[in-house]
């Protein structure tokens, strides 16, 4: 039996395995890098070891420091997790020839569905269904298709190609996304089905031929080809589902698979289905399986590595319905852009946070108040889980659950996970992998525009609240009081839409006798509010440091306020507002270049595609960055002359770094050739 286990992975996978490994006894050991050192997982693990580095080729990937962590501290196994070297074949060999457990498929099981084209052939074989690819781009000639990489897996290398002017583009930008994310930057091309459904099926193994479909997930809701959105069951007719979990298990039995995998298949409008790929690992959405199973896979995992039979020999039955939402640190609106900060609130009331199958909501998180969000690994924060006896009851629970979480200090995507939860389409069922590209109202945020002004009042009069509790003199005195009580109090912060200033007046009572917000403190005419000739009537019930009370034409609604610094985060009834409180007497400051192009985050400048001198028009490549593993294109906001490129390709850069400076006048410089040969540099 295994004694001690090492989880060879990092965030709410490892807390995840370890918390299966306390109900069972198993004692846990964690390897962190020198970003993770704080990290929840490696308080958990009885024991930790350190992998000197910051970045995953340092650490993470490193097998022979893994191993020497396992001899290190005793461990008689070695858990996964997934991504980093869950699906290397020779990480699993390695392991094995190192006479510990490997909790996980063969080696030989890995190698064989790791290379997706080999897999595909040899599956094929099997008579899964499959759809028809290439690795020569002079042979395809029907569009669109979509460029894979044959290693790995989590979107990650994927383009989808709808003229044959983009194809070597394409090819050439998966390979290196590939080359960077798993170490081998091999792509094949494969006819891209629109409108199709991604469904997958659960399958376990154990060493005793034994090869059983736990059931289906439809994870179409995707972005960047990555799923965010899972539920299972699929929302499928009976006979459809039992050719799924059908072609699964002859998947399965075709290698003679052990442990937990998933097959993942392409499901057209029409009813077909294909073979996209196998995932020799435990999958990021198993918790709802365990949600309609009750089953944990874990548990599942330790076993069979053990030797034991599978507990169960068929499918078993399902009890209502699960849906988990990927949270993740990121910015929909700006291309899913990574977010990096110090995550000063997390909570989502209700949730239990056990790491284990439960009906009702689950959290299984990787981080909590007060983690950094670095540039190192995956944007994923946590993945929210709601169970319920029915799929509509399932989606209103979790959007409900994420729209009132408190989520302070890194951008998100909530929002849009929530109007996605509730929207008509989702709720029909009417959903695919190009469910984004074609519904834009879901990038909107919860908190509409005419509601910005009630949450940065609530910001000002808890601020006001905050300073009086902590005033050393005339402590009794009502927050906000002044012996001049015909002049306001002002209060500025930025917002998602710039500056707002706010002014508010407070009778002798404490009361709020007039209030007014400006999206421009140099415009005072253009007021959202203005105090008893304003559209809403607005009264102060209640106002504290972290809680303020307004009564909006007659409705009284509550605003939960966080400070961290001069950030001011509002929970309202509408939505959440992340501001900024401006000092009164702000401090001069480097003034930027007019045209600059600043770094949206920090990373590393892998390719320069313009020269200084060069002519550009507005949406042209100027740059590609690296961060949290995937690329980024710096575009051209305008037309005009690039007359500064200050980071080399190779260079690193932190958040707010000139990258590029754009002179738009229309004087500036002279046209150069439009495709210039890249810089070589």
């Amino acid at each position: 039996m295994i004694r001690k286990l090492l989880v060879a992975n990092r965030g709410e996978i490892a807390r995840r395995v370890f918390a299966t490994c306390r109900a069972l006894g198993v004692q846990t050991v964690a390897v962190h890098s020198d970003a993770d050192a704080d990290a929840p997982f490696v308080a958990e693990a009885d024991q930790a070891v350190r992998l000197p580095g910051d970045t995953p080729v340092e650490t993470y990937l490193r097998v022979e420091r893994i191993l020497d962590a396992a001899r290190r501290s005793g461990a008689d196994a070695v858990h996964p997790g997934y991504g980093f070297l869950a699906e290397n074949a020779e990480f699993a060999a390695a392991v094995a020839d190192a006479g510990l457990t490997w909790v996980g498929p063969p080696a030989k099981v890995i190698a064989a569905m790791g290379d997706k084209l080999a897999a595909k052939a040899l599956l094929a074989e099997a008579g899964v269904p499959m759809l028809p690819s290439w690795t020569d781009t002079g042979e395809v000639t029907d569009f669109p298709v979509l460029v894979k990489a044959s290693a790995g897996g989590g979107g990650r290398g994927m383009r989808v190609v709808r003229d044959a002017a983009g194809l070597s583009e394409a090819v050439a930008s998966a390979r290196r996304e590939a080359a960077a994310a798993f170490g081998d930057g091999t792509v094949f091309i494969e006819r891209y089905v629109e409108r199709g459904r991604h469904v997958e099926v659960q399958i376990f193994g154990d060493t005793h031929g034994t090869v059983v479909a736990l059931g289906e997930r439809d994870c179409s809701i995707q972005r960047r080809h990555q799923k965010i959105v899972e539920e299972t069951p699929a929302v499928v007719d009976p006979e459809l589902r039992a050719r799924l979990h059908e072609a699964a298990v002859a998947a399965g039995r075709a290698v003679d698979y052990v442990g937990a995998g998933t097959v993942e298949f392409l499901l057209a409008p029409t009813g077909e289905f294909f073979f996209l790929e196998m995932n020799t690992r435990l999958q990021v959405e198993h918790p709802v399986t365990e949600a309609v199973t009750g089953l944990d896979l874990v548990r599942w995992q330790l076993l069979v590595a053990e030797g034991e039979p599978l507990p169960l020999g068929t499918t078993p039955p399902v009890d209502g319905h699960a849906i988990e939402v990927r949270l993740c640190a990121e910015d929909p609106a700006q291309g899913f852009r990574p977010a990096t900060g110090t995550l000063h609130r997390f909570a989502v009331p209700g949730a239990s946070g056990g790491f284990a199958p439960t009906k009702g909501l689950r959290l299984d998180s990787g981080v909590v108040d007060g983690s950094t969000v670095g540039v190192h690994y995956d944007s994923m924060l946590a993945k929210v889980v709601a169970w319920a006896p029915t799929r509509a009851e399932a989606a209103r629970a979790l959007a409900g659950a994420l729209a009132r979480a408190e989520i302070h200090g890194v951008t998100t995507n909530r929002d849009l996970l929530v109007r996605v939860l509730r929207s008509p389409e989702f709720g029909a069922a009417r959903i695919d992998t190009g469910f984004l590209d074609r519904h834009p109202e879901v990038f909107a945020p919860l908190l509409p525009a005419d509601r910005l002004p009630l949450a940065a009042l609530a910001a000002a009069l808890a601020s006001a609240a905050a300073r009086r509790a902590d005033a050393r003199v005339l402590a009794g005195l009502p927050s906000g009081w002044r012996n001049v009580p015909a002049v306001a109090q002002v209060s500025r912060f930025t917002g998602p839409d710039g500056e707002i200033e706010v002014r508010y007046r407070l009778d002798r009572t404490g009361g709020l006798a007039e209030w007014s917000a400006a999206h421009s403190a140099a415009d005072s005419t253009d007021r959202s509010a203005a105090g008893p000739d304003a559209e809403r009537s607005v009264a102060l019930v209640e106002a504290a440091p972290a809680r303020v009370v307004l009564d909006v034409d007659g409705v009284r609604q509550a605003f939960r306020v966080h400070r961290a610094g001069s950030e001011v985060f509002v929970d309202g009834p509408d939505g959440a507002a992340s501001l900024v409180e401006l000092p009164r007497l702000p401090l001069p400051t480097a003034a930027v270049a007019a045209g600059s192009l600043l770094a949206p985050l920090p990373g590393a400048v892998t390719r320069v595609h313009v020269q200084v001198g060069q002519r550009v028009t507005a949406g042209d490549p100027l740059l590609t960055l690296e961060a949290m593993k995937l690329e980024h294109q710096v575009l051209a906001p305008t037309d005009g002359v690039v007359t500064e490129l200050p980071v080399p390709a190779g260079g690193q850069v932190r958040t707010g770094a000139v990258l590029a400076v754009i002179d738009g006048s229309p004087a500036a410089g002279d046209p150069t050739p439009s495709n210039p040969e890249e810089d070589p540099r």
